[in-house]
């Protein structure tokens, strides 16, 4: 398994990279393309309490040891591939022994999520509408979903009694 990490770039963009660099990483380290998976930290990195996002961007590669001999190829491949989209850019190598990784796939699911296997959103959102009429029909309590006090959000924790039509008038 070849595992990219890259600090000091937005999740987007290293999500799209992974899409590109994939099948041409894989093709450097003589693997399959499900051997290779990137990694984008919710992250930023800092320098002297600035911070650099694509301005100083390290990555990190953990690959098995036997794959070591291919460094300064793929070294120069991610480099000449990040092109402008860092200014400037570090490339670490970490290795390891096949010994020292374990991994554990469930067979009763695809082994990735792909476009091709993803949930429809439209779908997504239709359920989320239907759910918030249906909470709004039983809602019996003096909740409502759809008002909210300014600067109050759907994630926002209730601070309110929810007991409040339960006291008892005694």
């Amino acid at each position: 398994m070849i595992t990219v990490i890259i600090y000091g770039l937005d999740q987007y963009i290293v999500g799209h990279l992974s899409k590109e660099l994939t099948p041409s990483l894989a093709k450097l380290y003589e693997v399959e393309e499900d051997e290779v998976s990137f990694v984008a930290p919710n992250n930023m990195v800092f320098h002297d309490g600035v911070e650099q996002t694509s301005w100083n961007v390290l990555i990190h590669v953990h690959a098995p040891l036997k794959v070591s001999v291919l460094q300064d190829d793929v070294a120069k491949f991610i480099s000449s591939s990040i092109g402008d989209i860092a200014i400037n850019l570090a490339i670490e190598f970490y290795y390891y022994s096949s010994d020292n990784r374990y991994e554990r796939i469930n067979h009763d699911y695809p082994r990735f999520i792909t476009e091709s296997n993803l949930v429809d959103t439209d779908m997504d959102q239709e359920y989320e509408d239907d759910m918030e009429e249906d909470d709004e029909e039983d809602c019996d309590y003096g909740h409502h979903h759809h008002h909210h006090e300014e600067g109050e959000g759907e994630d926002d924790i209730f601070t309110g009694d929810i007991f409040k039509d339960f006291h008892d008038d005694n």
